[in-house]
């Protein structure tokens, strides 16, 4: 009698080992899709980035284009952007040229367009 007992729960002990198998392998295969997923969604979600920063730049031309704006190089481009993002964070323009270790006429200059558009839309919206 001990016998069969003990033959028994050795393929009971078996059965069970071949189980968790066949259930690790569907959990494992559960993740594989849920990476995969979440994988396809970033994908999207990178592509629809791209899709808006060609946007952007390509608005961005067409408001050169429209204004005028020359910038020779990529490094004055650049600058031009610093100093823009200081001046729209309320710097002064005394502030970036010392920030930007440039003159207050150059700050001046580059903003000009930036600072002649702010007041006309000023004007406007207060009926002036």
């Amino acid at each position: 009698m001990m016998e069969w007992a003990l033959t028994i729960l050795v393929g009971a002990a078996m059965l069970l080992l071949v189980l968790s198998f066949y259930n690790n392998k569907q959990v494992r295969k559960a993740e594989e899709r849920g990476i995969e997923q979440f994988s396809i969604t970033i994908m999207k979600e990178v592509q629809q980035l791209e899709k808006q920063i060609r946007k952007v730049e390509l608005d961005t031309e067409i408001i050169k284009k429209e204004t005028g704006i020359q910038v020779s190089s990529s490094s004055e481009n650049s600058l031009l952007q610093e100093v823009f993002d200081l001046y729209k964070s309320g710097y002064s323009i005394e502030g970036i040229a010392a920030e930007k270790k440039v003159t207050e006429n150059e700050v001046a200059l580059m903003l000009a367009p930036f600072m002649e558009k702010s007041v006309e839309r000023r004007n406007v919206a207060n009926g002036s």
